[in-house]
């Protein structure tokens, strides 16, 4: 799959910008904070139906402005799509593919599959665990879009229960109308658990793979999903929801004094261990950077094998980040998928002068095509 146009207006601090990209590498070479990371956020959203730096969308407006727009044609295979995002300061944001309107983002299924690797990403590493949970979230989403629709649901729910643990109901009321939140919290809950669990440990393999070419076998990387409901010991879904909606009951006074649900996937986390040492705690700099590639490199190849076809990789100012060796194995990646890099540095295009590429510098907004 590759992106063939990105048009923009009034995005961030692109007034209008219309390019067609090379189906495999895009090098863009600016100074810092002359609009980069607002490209490839552009990208992202038309992939994910939402920005990886905000939660509010009207953020995405051009100062001054009332609207953004984001167009994008995309190929996958033999089919072409054309994506359109608008957002509006004074409207809910809208998202077409093909001409057709979606209900809300999460309908979105466009084709276009991402994976994008920024210094921000070793949050994954050292940050809490909500930075793995989004990581989590984003990337299964793009693979099984009804992963997507359940998060949705399940946030839904939690949201009516939590309220319900802090009214001032009485008791027995409280606890009558706990059943039927329950239900649809173990039974959604049940589903996201699963696909994370399946996820985790395939990205697990993976990574570990990967982890140890880089490392020349001097590091071992392992990835553990770790949930508060008790998941290893049950293999079915049947049974898993049983327990899951066991572990709620036995903690409902507990909820009902602090006001809120402790069990379930909203409290779930990622360990990740060198060694079989926690990585949180003792992974130099360096070590998270090796970490964090692995994993993403890992992430491509779960994409690639669900849908067939390589997804667009997004870099963000990282190759500076790596050292010699790091960079080399990277860029052995770059011949099997479309590639879309941003650095202030434009001694990157010596180390890949030999590849096929379009090279685009940006200033203040500006993009000019080599």
């Amino acid at each position: 799959m590759n992106i063939e146009n990105i048009r923009l207006i009034n995005f961030r601090n692109y007034k209008s910008l219309d390019i067609d990209l090379n189906r495999n590498m895009n090098i863009f070479i600016g100074k810092n904070a002359q609009g980069k990371t607002n490209l490839l956020e552009s990208i992202y959203m038309c992939a994910t139906g939402r920005s990886f730096r905000t939660n509010r969308d009207k953020e995405i407006i051009n100062f001054n402005k009332n609207q953004a727009y984001i167009g994008a044609k995309i190929r996958t295979g033999n089919l072409q799509k054309f994506i359109e995002i608008k957002v509006d300061k004074n409207k809910q944001k809208r998202i077409r593919v093909n001409k057709v309107e979606l209900n809300n983002f999460r309908e979105l299924n466009s084709g276009l599959n991402v994976v994008m690797f920024s210094p921000d990403d070793l949050k994954l590493i050292k940050g809490g665990p909500i930075e793995r949970r989004n990581f989590l979230d984003m990337s299964i989403s793009q693979i099984k879009p009804i992963y997507k629709h359940n998060v949705g649901r399940y946030n839904k729910v939690l949201y009516q229960r939590n309220n319900l643990l802090k009214s001032k109901k009485s008791r027995d009321e409280i606890l009558n109308l706990l059943d039927i939140f329950d239900v649809q919290l173990a039974k959604i809950g049940t589903q996201i658990i699963l696909y994370r669990q399946q996820f985790i440990e395939k990205l697990s393999k993976l990574a570990e793979k990967i982890h140890n070419k880089l490392t020349l076998d001097k590091e071992d990387l392992n990835l553990e999903y770790i949930s508060n409901v008790d998941y290893k010991s049950i293999k079915d879904k049947i049974n898993l929801e049983k327990r899951y909606l066991s572990q709620l009951k036995k903690t409902v006074n507990r909820d009902l004094a602090i006001g809120t649900t402790e069990i379930g996937p909203h409290r779930d986390d990622i360990l990740v261990n060198i060694n079989n040492i926690d990585a949180r705690s003792f992974a130099s700099q360096g070590q998270q950077r090796t970490i964090v590639l692995s994993i993403k490199l890992a992430e491509v190849e779960i994409i690639k094998e669900d849908r067939g076809l390589y997804p667009v990789l997004l870099l963000d100012d990282v190759f500076s980040e790596l050292d010699e060796e790091r960079r080399k194995y990277l860029t052995m990646s770059f011949n099997n998928m479309q590639t879309i890099i941003t650095s202030t540095d434009s001694l990157l295009l010596e180390e890949l002068s030999l590849l096929d590429k379009s090279i685009f510098y940006i200033e203040n907004g500006n993009v000019i095509k080599q």
